[in-house]
C-alpha cells in the first residue's frame, strides 16, 4: 500500500499507563498492625475483622507506613457504622465516606483496575481453572449436540 512507513515500535507504545502499576502478591505472613487507638476505645469486633482484612490482602503491600493513619480513620467510620448510627440517612452518609475512603486504598475490584493494579493468585488460581475446565470438559462417548445442525442449500 502506498503511504508513509509505520512508526517504529518504541514510539508505537502506550503512553497512558500509571508509573503505579504493578502486580500484587499476597503477604507470606503478613503483619497487621494495631489500630491507631488515641482514645482508648475498644473496637467493635467487625471493625476488627475488617482491619485484619485489608491489612492481609495483597493491598497492603502497597501502602506505606504513613498509610496507618489515613486507614485509622477509615476504622473509625467503620466502627460507627457497626456500632449503630440509627439514623438511616446517617448511615447512608457513612457508607458513603466508607466507599470513598476504601478506594484510596484499592479494596475493591474496581478500584485495583482504577490504580492499575493486578492480583497474582498464582498456584490457587490455577487450580481453579483447572478444576472449572474439567467439569466443563463433555464425558467421551456423549454425543456432540452440534451434530444435528446441517448446512442448508
Amino acid at each position: 500500500m502506498p503511504g508513509p512507513a509505520p512508526k517504529p515500535a518504541h514510539l508505537r507504545a502506550r503512553t497512558n499507563q500509571k508509573a503505579g502499576r504493578a502486580t500484587l502478591e499476597a503477604p507470606e505472613s503478613p503483619e497487621v498492625p494495631p489500630i491507631p487507638n488515641p482514645d482508648g476505645r475498644v473496637w467493635h469486633r467487625l471493625t476488627v475483622k475488617a482491619w485484619e482484612h485489608a491489612w492481609e490482602s495483597p493491598m497492603s503491600t502497597q501502602w506505606l507506613e504513613t498509610d496507618i493513619d489515613a486507614l485509622g480513620r477509615l476504622a473509625l467510620v467503620w466502627d460507627a457504622l457497626h456500632v449503630g448510627a440509627g439514623d438511616s440517612n446517617i448511615v447512608v452518609k457513612m457508607l458513603a465516606e466508607i466507599r470513598l475512603q476504601e478506594q484510596r486504598f484499592g479494596l475493591s475490584p474496581l478500584d485495583r483496575s482504577r490504580l492499575q493494579w493486578e492480583v497474582n493468585r498464582g498456584s490457587e488460581a490455577e487450580r481453579k481453572l483447572q478444576q472449572r475446565e474439567t467439569v466443563l470438559e463433555r464425558p467421551t462417548g456423549t454425543l456432540d449436540p452440534r451434530a444435528v445442525l446441517q448446512a442448508v442449500k
